[in-house]
């Protein structure tokens, strides 16, 4: 059913639009693969294909549109270690390919988008959510579907306010990717009135967090870090390197709701999201790969349609062409959230809804009801035009 309405629409374009040029569309996917320890948990081991699979998918809907206009999409992946990420990105543009989904964290991809800007090549983001990105760091050829920590962290103070649970018992890890979420949470909290009453740091200490006694030291620990804080509402986790937070809701010294890194998580998709018609997403993606879709490949799934609504809206495939249609007016993607999402002309941020998942189900879907903004509530997440100090895209 889907398959046909969309064919029915792409017939209907063609119609209205005229007989479009055939175009050949090929994309890059580039994962770096970094040296970690492994999850808190089994079931967050990382597939072989992970983001891969957002391509296979991607690539499929949009040659069922690209087949009655001409457009052939193909979509070559690769995986790299940091040390090698840019051979492995100069060999993709060595092959002729101008349009680059990176999955990366901020340095490498800094480098790579530089090192693609050179070539006249459009990269976009599928994993980095460091706010500078968006802010003094951007790059006029780097757009993101990945959302930034402002916006996960707007989207979950949103929800705690809603409920009215406006003091916060703020934890966070002692890792650079820790420190830069907690600041994150800080700042929502100032954003929408919530009050942090207490802000405490637990110390990452390293070693494996698998081994038969890591529970064991953690339901020693985590109770007497907690005890004392003064009377709060929820507790907000920010543990950016998975480390401790979803430990939390049942070691505290004082039963409270998590939220953030732990207990309610804000994340671009997961496997159980059936609402708005994500179930014949979900249906086609475990058809394709045998497993449920992660956030990693919803990104890079968005990247490469983003790219396909570029060709087929505004019949160019060309990097400037993509990027200049993609922050207009004129440019909006269906993406299974319950409204079209669009990119912010200041900085080349997707804007796009924010589930927050419990680990079974979707509880709630930010931005809340009653979060008003002059142009779009979905710029009450991250940051807005007046906090942005990105001049790339001017």
């Amino acid at each position: 059913m889907f398959q046909l309405r969309v064919s029915l629409l792409a017939m209907a374009f063609c119609l209205s639009a005229g007989v479009a040029l055939a175009i050949d569309v090929k994309a890059a996917v580039l994962r770096v693969d970094y040296p970690t320890l492994l999850p808190i948990s089994r079931y967050d081991l990382p597939p072989a294909d992970l983001g891969f699979a957002g391509a296979a998918l991607a690539d499929e809907d949009n040659g069922t549109t690209g087949g009655f206009l001409g457009h052939t999409y193909e979509t070559v992946t690769a995986a790299s270690t940091p040390e090698a990420a840019e051979a492995t990105m100069a060999q993709i543009l060595e092959d002729g390919i101008r349009l680059i989904v990176v999955q990366a964290r901020a340095a490498e991809l800094l480098r790579l988008s530089d090192q693609a800007a050179a070539a006249g090549a459009l990269v976009f983001n599928a994993r980095a959510p460091d706010v500078e990105l968006r802010d003094g760091s951007c790059r006029g050829n780097l757009l993101h579907t990945a959302p930034s920590n402002a916006m996960m962290a707007d989207a979950v103070a949103q929800f705690a306010v809603w409920k009215k649970w406006t003091d916060w018992f703020l934890i966070s890890g002692s890792n650079p990717a820790d420190v830069a979420l907690a600041e994150a949470y800080r700042k929502a909290a100032r954003k929408f009135g919530a009050r942090i009453v207490e802000d405490r740091a637990f110390e990452d200490t390293g070693g494996s967090r698998r081994t038969d006694s890591g529970h064991v030291l953690v339901q020693r620990q985590l109770p007497t870090f907690t005890q004392g804080a003064e009377d709060h509402d929820v507790v907000i986790a920010a543990d950016g390197t998975d480390y401790f937070a979803r430990f939390l809701s049942y070691h505290l010294w004082t039963p409270r709701p998590v939220m953030g890194s732990g207990g309610l998580v804000p994340t671009t998709f997961h496997g159980a999201h059936e609402a708005y018609g994500a179930t014949q997403y979900q249906t086609r993606f475990e058809g394709l790969t045998g497993r449920y879709a992660k956030p990693e490949d919803y990104n890079v799934w968005l990247a490469l349609r983003v790219i396909g609504e570029a060709v087929t809206r505004a019949n160019t495939a060309e990097p400037d062409g993509v990027r200049d249609y993609a922050v207009s007016d004129a440019f909006e993607l269906a993406a299974f959230k319950g409204q079209k999402v669009t990119f912010r002309d200041w900085n080349g941020q997707l804007r796009q809804p924010i589930l927050l998942y419990d680990g079974m189900i979707t509880v709630s879907v930010s931005p809340q009801e009653g979060f008003l903004h002059q142009n779009s509530l979905l710029d009450t997440m991250g940051l807005d035009r007046p906090e942005s100090s990105c001049t790339q895209f001017e």
